[in-house]
């Protein structure tokens, strides 16, 4: 039921029992004061009666004009309680009469001068009142019907009744208009509070009123207002929490008591190679031994310190922590490029000191021999020759590394401007032509007329050449072609490339040829007269420019390498 119905139905029940009682309680009050003014009315008729009644008054006549006088009933009773006189008997009906000496009110008026009494009349059969007054020479007694009494109580009670009916009539009136009045504001702040709890903060009691209902408008005002700057704070935080964790390169993953991952940002879904939107199982993680248990520790209160271990091929440092309340938090950190640098670098040494260990060994073995003074003329000429040529090779090494770590630590910088392709490739075709010719190796030129230029370092783009085609010579075997090309980038730049029609590369190999010291057959390499970081200087000489490299081969038939670089970078005036 509405408040508005609660408050009018318990008016209209209060109203009743009010009405209800004040008719009842009038009527009973009404009748005891109409009895009362009549006892004294009846009383004092009674006195004049006995003022006029003398020893030498006929009783009878005189009850008789009394009666009709007054209206009652008047009756005269002697000393010995015989009535002598009555308005309403005469002549032997009154002869017959009871002795009334036993009347209570003859019997009071006789000891206290008047008595009164309330009973069924004997000889009229209904109910009297009587009032009855000593006299000198009796007791005169006059009486009336109560029936009289009761219709004047009935009419005031009927009187009272109606006014009530009025009364109430109008007290539900203005009942219904104070359970609207009352009810409505307290809808209003209920539609209002419900709308705060199901996330409207924009909601705001309307409402106008004065007391303790105008004030809880006003608390619920004020607590909408709170809550609303306190939503927008914690919003406000959950955002930059969730940017923070997504913008970190570490995974980070949460998970509750209820073994349910509730939080992954992007990092640790490359990580795990998830895509499930949160929330989702537990189960759904790799099945990794090292993260599962360390999961199953954190979720039981355990904190997990750093530990390595391999999921689909990443190396991964893992941390976990418990959570206040239940659940766990745990770290990723993807350590595949640093473990993946640590091994280049102990690859890089290894393969440096190997490279210098036999040119060393080479050097230091015939400079002992030279030391002798019983070698003939030409086999010491041989060995010098021999200490020359290595000695060389350890200088070209050493002018690769240095090379090589001055691009790669940024101390050079490339000055890039317009370089013809054509020119650039005859400079470098003519300085390898004669060992060219020496292995009968045809060279050509093919430059697009689109491509006829290339935005780069002069040097740069001389020393790229001179390494690729260097390469392309060394394992390009007799009547083989070396071809220099350019062709333009669809998006904007140029590609110049070397083609051999030599030996070929397996398919495996050309991932890893552009790292240093990395040779597809060690042995050849070396007999060919390479370091090694040819390809390698090639890949960071044009990434300096913002390009990149490309190897194609098939075994047997050749390789090509590409190199992009990009066409200069407009900027508007």
């Amino acid at each position: 039921m509405r408040l508005a119905s609660r408050l009018f139905v318990g008016s209209v029940v209060l109203i009743t029992v009010l009405v209800a009682l004040v008719v009842a309680l009038s009527g009973a009050r009404l009748r005891r004061e109409l009895e009362a003014s009549e006892v004294a009315q009846l009383g004092r008729e009674a006195r004049l009666v006995v003022a006029a009644w003398t020893p030498t008054t006929n009783a009878d006549s005189l009850a008789d004009a009394a009666g009709a006088a007054l209206g009652r009933r008047v009756t005269l009773i002697d000393s010995t309680g015989h009535v002598i006189g009555d308005s309403e008997f005469d002549g032997l009906a009154l002869a017959r009469l009871q002795n009334h000496a036993g009347r209570p009110e003859v019997i009071a008026a006789r000891e206290h001068g008047i008595g009164t009494s309330r009973r069924a009349s004997p000889s009229r059969g209904d109910e009297e009142l009587y009032v009855a007054v000593r006299a000198p020479h009796g007791v005169a007694r006059i009486s009336m019907s109560t029936a009289q009494l009761a219709a004047i109580a009935a009419r005031a009670r009927t009187d009272v009744l109606l006014s009530g009916l009025i009364s109430l009539g109008a007290a539900l009136l203005l009942s219904a208009a104070f359970a609207r009045r009352v009810s409505r504001p307290i809808v209003e702040l209920r539609d209002v509070a419900r709308a705060l709890a199901e996330g409207d903060l924009a909601r705001r009691p309307a409402l106008s009123a004065v007391g303790e209902v105008g004030e809880l408008g006003d608390a619920v005002h004020r607590m909408a207002d709170q809550l609303a700057a306190r939503l927008r704070a914690l919003q406000g935080e959950e955002a930059r929490l969730a940017a923070v964790i997504e913008s970190l390169n570490e995974g980070v993953i949460a998970v509750d008591a209820r073994r349910q991952v509730v939080r992954l940002n992007e990092s640790g879904r490359r990580l795990l190679h998830i895509t499930d939107a949160v929330p989702f199982s537990l189960d759904r993680l790799p099945r990794d031994a090292v993260l599962r248990h360390a999961l199953t520790a954190a979720l039981a209160g355990e904190p997990i310190a750093p530990v390595e271990t391999v999921i689909d091929g990443r190396a991964l440092s893992l941390t976990a922590r418990p959570l206040d309340g239940g659940g766990a938090v745990v770290a990723l950190f993807d350590l595949t490029a640093t473990r993946r640098l640590e091994a280049m670098r102990r690859d890089f040494v290894a393969n440096v000191s190997h490279e210098l260990k036999t040119p060393l060994t080479v050097i230091g073995g015939f400079a002992e021999t030279l030391v002798t003074d019983d070698l003939p003329p030409a086999q010491r000429a041989q060995f010098a020759e021999a200490i020359r040529a290595n000695a060389e090779r350890m200088r070209r090494i050493v002018d690769d590394l240095l090379d090589l770590s001055r691009i790669e630590s940024g101390g050079w910088r490339p000055n890039p401007v317009v370089v013809d392709a054509r020119l650039a490739a005859d400079d470098v075709i003519a300085a390898v032509r004669r060992a060219g010719r020496d292995r009968g190796v045809t060279f050509e030129v093919q430059i697009d007329p689109q491509a006829a230029t290339l935005y780069a370092d002069p040097t740069a783009v001389r020393q790229v050449l001179t390494n690729l085609v260097d390469n392309a010579v060394r394992y390009t075997p007799v009547a083989g072609t070396v071809t220099v090309f350019t062709r333009p980038a669809p998006g904007g730049g140029t590609w110049l490339g070397v083609r051999d029609t030599g030996i070929g590369i397996a398919a495996e190999h050309l991932p890893r040829i552009f790292e240093r010291f990395y040779r597809v057959d060690p042995a050849r390499s070396r007999e060919a007269g390479g370091t090694g970081l040819g390809l390698s200087i090639v890949r960071h000489l044009v990434e300096a420019h913002g390009g990149r490299v490309e190897a194609e081969s098939t075994v047997g038939r050749g390789t090509t390498v590409s190199a992009l670089f990009p066409a200069p970078i407009v900027t508007p005036s």
